[in-house]
């Protein structure tokens, strides 16, 4: 294997400066640094990444955590958030992606392993691990999740803010009796979209049913067997908020299986605009939530508090945005 002394006898300089010139230093002139990196290029030269982290005491390795990946979190949502972070960060760093849950204690994380992390917080029991990190002074951005400490930088969507949107769209194309297909227990998204539907129904004055919310647990199968539970009851709801894509789509499959039509006899409104919202049959009308786009600015400012480490926090807020496609139906006054 090539090494920098190598380069460095062949072209009669110092192993220093054969460094430099490899890492684009300033007091390398232009003529020598083309000649040693056009050597470096003929002889395969690899640099050992595990040799100048400890040198420099980078891991190269920015950590992407989730409060879990096997309970409770879409695939979509999985995709969307690796494929946001991966588009930022370059080759030079490698992604390690895990769920919270899978830790017994901590320990294995430290700034000697990681160079950033960044978190997809989605409940409040991953306020340890945030405090955890912060005392590592590892530095940390969490996504998703309002988290009231000011020295973090904080990126998320208004949620509750959505939803509103959604149930105030269903209430202008005349639907009184209106349910939600909840999220998963203990979720923050879970209570700030059902705070948003609570929120529209009381402006509006519409009655709040307790048997008009069942809980789901964001994936299709609960959106499937929730919908089964509101298909019986007394006075079934013309209209259903759904606390997620993959749960609408669930739905979509009941209505369908009970011999209904989406969305002449119940209309289906989604959150979270997955690509498939647009592929479903009718369409999916859904509130559009920037997780990709939410996970760019994360991976941005995580590099950015790397290499500034006195940043500031601060709270960035990513709107959210009605998709109005096929599956409300406008009622008759």
């Amino acid at each position: 294997m090539v090494t920098i002394k190598d380069i460095a006898k062949i072209a009669n300089v110092s192993h220093t400066t054969v460094s430099r010139a490899l890492n684009n230093s300033p007091l390398i002139k232009e003529d020598t640094r083309k000649k040693i990196l056009d050597l470096a290029s003929q002889l395969n030269y690899t640099p050992n990444y595990n040799a100048k982290s400890l040198v420099m005491k980078k891991s190269h390795t920015i950590g992407l955590f989730f409060t879990s990946i096997s309970n409770g979190t879409s695939p979509s949502f999985f995709t969307d958030t690796i494929k946001g972070v991966n588009s930022v960060i370059n080759e030079n760093f490698n992604l390690f992606v895990r769920g919270i849950d899978d830790y017994e204690d901590f320990s294995a994380i430290n700034s000697g392993r990681f160079d950033g992390i960044i978190l997809m917080s989605q409940s409040d029991v991953d306020n340890v691990f945030i405090y955890y990190v912060l005392e590592k002074k590892i530095p940390l951005v969490v996504l998703n999740r309002q988290v009231d400490e000011k020295k973090l930088i904080n990126i998320l969507s208004n949620d509750s803010e959505g939803s509103y949107q959604a149930i105030e769209h269903l209430i202008q194309n005349g639907h009184q009796n209106i349910a939600i297909i909840e999220g998963k227990e203990g979720f923050k998204s879970t209570k700030k979209r059902k705070d948003g539907f609570i929120k529209a129904l009381i402006d509006y004055e519409i009655p709040i049913k307790s048997e008009y919310a069942v809980k789901g647990n964001y994936d299709m199968h609960s959106g499937y067997q929730a919908m089964e539970k509101l298909l019986t009851v007394k006075t079934p709801p013309t209209a259903v908020f759904c606390s997620n894509d993959d749960m609408a789509i669930g739905a979509m499959n009941a209505v369908f299986a009970y011999g209904l039509k989406v969305p002449e006899d119940i209309s289906i409104i989604g959150f979270d605009d997955i690509g498939f919202a647009q592929y479903t049959t009718p369409r999916l009308t859904t509130v559009k939530r920037p997780i990709e786009q939410i996970s760019i600015k994360g991976a941005e400012n995580l590099l950015s508090l790397i290499g500034n480490p006195g940043k500031h926090g601060k709270r960035i807020f990513v709107n959210t945005e009605l998709k109005v496609r096929d599956s409300v139906k406008k009622m008759k006054s």
